[in-house]
């Protein structure tokens, strides 16, 4: 198995996704965007539409000799200006097909994008040289370097790819990387962006990587855990598998890629979530933090970036989002709303790279500034009430004095979808209501002193709590005549 040469931190914290790009130019996104960056940092961001019509970039003028292409990059300016002002780079994904250079009329989403191949293989290539030549004018070739260029969006399912032809997708995807080498050898071109459920997809496309001589930087794939769907109106119910089928995933497909003689390609997940389905309450609570906690503590093992999908709600998939909380991907609510998931994200942040103990609950850590940092968590898909889970933490120097900060993820703290439940699940409530349920997306701060070798701690039902842990040095009995009973009620 390929280990990553990058650091847990730079493992989980690689990518997030975003709904399509042209959704950078609401308001509300972008402030989502700039919070994110300045509580958690992400390194790329990833989303559909690069080519869609909403940011314009294929349009063609009619002459009296027939039509002629014009780039138009006004739109992608703004909205790649702004990410790269707030230190998130993007991971490109080359895709739909403009209507004007499609093969038919299918298309996917609300938004219509289109799932085609191109009429003129010729066309596609002058639209993606004329972009990527654009993007090296106006930020610099050793900037574009650094970008990941990822060729198409999950063409194994007929959802995204017509007949998810198998040979017309390997063939997109051998022109667009010649085209992109001519530009520059140095530029990461990787694919084929598959989902779970047709790994021979895997063998197929690296078989024909090696047999054409077609060049690859980087391998992509998607994971869901999410099992077939109860549909209603308003949303989809979907059981999941245990977490270790995600880490089962990612170990299966790594393992198939250094089988086929590619154990130097990085392995990207450049989507990932529970549920597949942008309306699933799930993604609301605080369940879904905690059963990805044991994914994140792991996958490092197996891949080298994972991209949640998604950072934020403004997302239109199936339609503009009909309620505050709708079981959407986002991380984030409408008016900035910061679910658990969000959270785990940052505790995930303030952990230390040196691992001083891991198991299925726990990841015990040590930063370089010499705090013990701890993540626990206790997922469970049981209904009802659930026993406790109660684990220790082993610290180094039985004879010290730590102050011990626990910041918690439960039902009550932390966990504005059970507030917004309790207000009588309003679809668009007032802004009272809407400061009301943001006072209760922050997790419980509690703290104490111990005295070593070592601490026990207690979790609830799919708790997630971080420990931060101090050596200190007690001065109490420095102070003359110093006597807390003596406090009025103490």
């Amino acid at each position: 198995m390929k280990q990553s040469k990058q650091t847990r931190q730079q493992v989980i914290h690689y990518s997030v996704g975003t709904g399509r790009l042209g959704l950078a130019l609401q308001e509300e996104y972008m402030r989502h965007l700039e919070q994110v960056q300045q509580e958690i940092g992400f390194t790329y961001i990833r989303g559909h539409g690069l080519f869609h019509e909403d940011i314009g970039i294929y349009q063609e003028h009619k002459t009296r000799s027939g039509c002629k292409p014009f780039y138009n990059f006004t739109y992608i300016d703004r909205i790649f200006d702004r990410f790269l002002e707030i230190k998130i780079k993007p991971f490109l994904e080359l895709g739909f097909m403009p209507k004007s250079l499609s093969s038919s009329d299918e298309t996917v989403f609300y938004w219509e994008g289109n799932i085609t191949p191109p009429k003129e293989m010729s066309q596609w290539c002058q639209l993606v040289d004329a972009t990527i030549r654009h993007f090296i004018d106006r930020y610099g070739l050793l900037e574009v370097r650094t970008w990941p260029i990822e060729v198409w969006n999950e063409p194994n399912l007929t959802n995204f790819w017509k007949d998810k032809d198998q040979q017309a997708y390997f063939e997109l995807y051998h022109q667009t990387v010649l085209c992109i080498k001519r530009i520059d050898s140095k530029l990461m071109v990787g694919g084929p962006a598959i989902c779970g459920g047709s790994d021979h997809w895997v063998d197929d496309f690296l078989t024909y990587v090696k047999k054409h001589d077609v060049p690859l930087d980087f391998f992509t794939r998607h994971a869901y855990t999410s099992k077939p769907p109860k549909v209603t109106f308003d949303y989809y119910y979907q059981d999941l598998e245990p977490p270790q089928d995600m880490l089962n995933q990612l170990e299966s497909v790594r393992n198939r890629i250094d089988q086929q003689g590619f154990s130097h390609l990085p392995f990207y997940i450049t989507e990932f979530n529970t549920s597949y389905s942008p309306i699933n309450p799930v993604h609301d609570t605080l369940v879904n933090a905690s059963y990805l906690a044991g994914v994140l503590a792991k996958a490092p093992q197996y891949v080298d970036g994972f991209s949640y999908w998604t950072f934020s709600d403004v997302f239109e998939e199936f339609g503009v989002p009909k309620a505050l909380f709708h079981g959407g991907f986002g991380m984030m609510a409408f008016h900035g709303i910061r679910k658990p998931t969000y959270h785990l994200y940052r505790f995930f942040k303030q952990l230390g790279e040196t691992i001083l103990a891991q198991d299925d609950n726990m990841l015990v850590t040590k930063t370089e500034d010499g705090r013990i940092t701890c993540l626990l968590w206790h997922y469970t898909d049981e209904k009802g009430e659930v026993d406790h889970l109660t684990k220790t933490v082993t610290l180094k120097e039985a004879q010290t004095d730590y102050f011990i900060q626990h910041e918690r993820l439960t039902e009550t703290a932390g966990n504005p979808w059970r507030t917004w439940q309790q207000l009588g699940r309003p679809r668009f409530p007032s802004k009272q209501q809407i400061d009301l349920i943001k006072k209760t997306d922050t997790p419980c701060i509690e703290t104490e002193q111990i005295h070593g070798p070592s601490l026990s701690v207690t979790l609830s039902k799919n708790e997630v709590r971080l420990l931060t842990i101090v050596p200190i040095t007690d001065n109490t009995d420095s102070y003359p005549g110093l006597d807390d009973r003596l406090i009025t009620s103490y």
